[in-house]
């Protein structure tokens, strides 16, 4: 799934792997002292390790990411009652609030943030990885469709696609799933909303995506590296992503770090990345996209 991060169950059984079939209780719409305390300790930890003496922002990126292991996995993380908000939640993740996540952290810790400023930086970087250019505007805003997010936040600096660049073939099939289910998502029961998504998933459709076919991932696995985000292309009619994750090599071989519906829980999976692809029969391959080094 285009990591879709909504959607009803009876869709969402046929779609992707992080979507459910089931009602989750909605997780708070703004950081409770628990969350605080969470992103606080990251980030304190952090510090401790130097970043500024890493060889790269990915390595970063995925300490602060394996420091999520165990945490448990919550479908629909984002959809809440009422208007579109921004959900600071990291007591409980979906596989693409954990990227979310990372990345922000990461990038709060490499470039350095007063304390007295941490909840609104927190919150800026958060609106600026979640939503379309940067800004909260609505539903339609937010960056439902994960390739979008990657070419998003490429635009705007915070990633570097690079899935053409390591040998990968153009996917040229129409996003299309969320007008195509519309009952699977109750904001689309406004026509403006639902308008503005169809104006999306045209522009996306026509824009030039890349993925590295699953055959091809364990050959072109050496060029990936710790803290590279991983993005499972989906077979679904419609759909461009499945799931998403971050890329981790241990004891010589690429894994993914992750939070799968499957498990419950962030973890880092057992077997390699490319042959947990091939074992998907929902995933095809992957869009990896690198991190980008912040602005001090």
């Amino acid at each position: 799934m285009p990591r879709l991060r909504l959607a009803p169950a009876a869709v969402v059984a046929l779609a992707a792997p992080g979507i459910v079939a089931c009602e989750a209780a909605p997780p708070p719409a703004s950081a409770t002292e628990g969350d605080w305390e969470i992103a606080r300790g990251h980030l304190e930890w952090a510090a401790r390790q130097r970043p500024d003496t890493m060889p790269r922002f990915g390595d970063l990126l995925a300490r602060i990411g394996e420091r999520f292991v165990g945490t448990p996995y919550e479908p629909q993380t984002l959809e809440v009652p009422g208007p579109e908000r921004l959900v600071v939640n990291l007591e409980a993740l979906d596989c693409v609030t954990f990227v979310e996540t990372a990345l922000v952290l990461a990038r709060l810790a490499w470039s350095g943030t007063p304390d007295d400023a941490f909840a609104t930086s927190y919150r800026d970087e958060l609106t600026r990885v979640r939503y379309r250019e940067g800004a909260l505007d609505g539903y339609s805003s937010r960056l439902h469709y994960f390739s979008e997010w990657i070419a998003d936040n490429e635009a705007a600096g915070l990633v570097t696609a690079l899935s053409r660049e390591l040998g990968g073939v153009a996917d040229s099939s129409a996003i299309d799933f969320m007008s195509n289910h519309p009952d699977a998502y109750r904001q689309l029961a406004d026509p403006d909303v639902l308008a503005r998504i169809i104006d999306t998933e045209t522009r996306i459709s026509a824009t030039e995506r890349y993925y590295i076919p699953q055959e091809e991932i364990a050959a072109k696995a050496h060029l990936i590296r710790d803290g590279d985000i991983i993005a499972a292309t989906s077979t679904v009619p419609g759909l461009d992503i499945a799931h998403t994750g971050i890329a981790l090599w241990r004891e010589g071989e690429l894994r993914l770090l992750h939070a799968p519906l499957v498990g419950s829980h962030v973890q880092i999976s057992e077997e390699t990345l490319a042959e947990r692809i091939q074992r998907l029969g929902g995933q095809d391959g992957i869009m990896v996209a690198r991190p980008l080094v912040p602005r001090r």
